[in-house]
């Protein structure tokens, strides 16, 4: 399951996503977080690198797996700023600090009001 590197952005707009949007790497990584049988961690050092990974159980079909697997950083930092993850409670020890990360709740989007020649027939 290998993750994309994101487009370089270009000067012309008209292609531009819309930010509520995932991109393909964004929605891998949302999938794997969101997996219960996934569990996902970051590990904050002290220098403040940061690194999301998780546990790859070994494929005995493939011969794959049994390794930690690191996450892109750029794009967990993004789910985590526009809200799509979330950071649970910190595990201590003096040279770094872990947090379990969840999928977020999103609220439910408020229905769109209806145009003003509908409402008045």
């Amino acid at each position: 399951m290998p993750l994309t590197a994101a487009r370089p952005q270009t000067a012309d707009l008209r292609g531009a996503r819309r930010p509520d949007r995932l991109g393909a790497a964004e929605a891998e990584v949302l999938r794997i977080v969101s997996d219960a049988r996934t569990p996902v961690f970051v590990t904050v050092r002290a220098d403040g690198r940061r690194r999301y990974s998780y546990w790859r159980p070994l494929d005995s079909a493939t011969g794959r797996g049994g390794c930690y697997v690191a996450l892109p950083t750029a794009e967990c930092d993004a789910l985590h700023a526009a809200g799509r993850i979330a950071l649970g409670e910190p595990l201590a020890d003096p040279n770094r600090i872990i947090h379990r990360v969840s999928a977020a709740r999103t609220p439910a989007v408020p229905l769109r009001a209806l145009p003003e020649r509908v409402r008045a027939a």
